[in-house]
């Protein structure tokens, strides 16, 4: 019976020697590791420790295989890298939810200002629609709007504002955040159609200081929408 403790270690050192070999450019996105034989004896481990290894770094997106032709090192590209975040977020319970509330409010309104620099006369007419959207949304006789549709409408929202910063890494990270305090079942803490209308409100204020140019006021009112999300989840109902 082999030991826990020494077989994952054997795996973590396959896992080193791989990205070892990305990070000195042995090894380039798109290229086909070598063949499993050979691999491991370059790495000094077995190949069940390899195998393992080979699993581990395509859970994260690092390496895919080919059904019948191989494995590969993916385009390494931040936005594929980070996706990974969307398991960590989904596996902490909502008492820790003002973690994540803190890391937004740390860089949202940064992308918004960084967005207000750089946002595309395409992305500002999506925002323009989503806005008329929650409106429509909010606005009918249903006194009871349908959750799942206004934090669609929200997560939308946000994911432009996220990709107009220009920054991969940025955006993706947001994103997730973002996607993580906007879910249906606690969007915004929201009890009743006002609640919803205020964050409309909130979301046109952006999207007009996104329209302007204004970075000052893209990051004032981006932090004070955070700020409000995170008194109405934390707030006791």
């Amino acid at each position: 019976m082999r030991e826990g403790g020494r077989y994952v270690a054997l795996t973590d050192d396959a896992v080193d020697g791989i990205r070892q070999m990305i990070i000195t450019g042995e090894l380039a996105p798109g290229d086909k590791l070598p063949a499993e034989k050979e691999l491991a004896a370059r790495l000094g481990l077995s190949r069940n420790s390899l195998r393992e290894a080979v699993r581990a770094l395509t859970l994260m997106r690092v390496l895919h295989t080919r059904r019948g032709d191989g494995t590969y090192v993916t385009s390494l590209d931040p936005e594929l890298l980070l996706g990974t975040m969307h398991m960590v977020v989904d596996l902490h319970h909502d008492s820790t939810v003002r973690h994540f509330l803190e890391v937004r409010r740390l860089l949202e309104p940064e992308a918004a200002a960084k967005a207000a620099l750089s946002i595309s006369s395409d992305e500002l007419a999506e925002l323009d629609r989503l806005l008329d959207q929650g409106e429509k949304l909010v606005s009918g006789q249903d006194p009871d709007p349908d959750r799942r549709l206004t934090a669609e409408n929200g997560q939308a929202f946000h994911r432009v504002i996220a990709r107009a910063s220009r920054n991969p890494v940025l955006a993706t990270i947001v994103e997730t955040i973002s996607g993580k305090t906007l879910r249906p079942h606690a969007w915004c803490g929201v009890t009743d159609r006002s609640d919803l209308h205020l964050t409309l409100s909130e979301h046109r204020a952006i999207y007009e200081a996104l329209a302007a140019g204004d970075t000052y006021r893209a990051r004032i009112r981006a932090a004070a929408h955070v700020a409000g999300i995170e008194d109405a989840m934390l707030s006791p109902h």
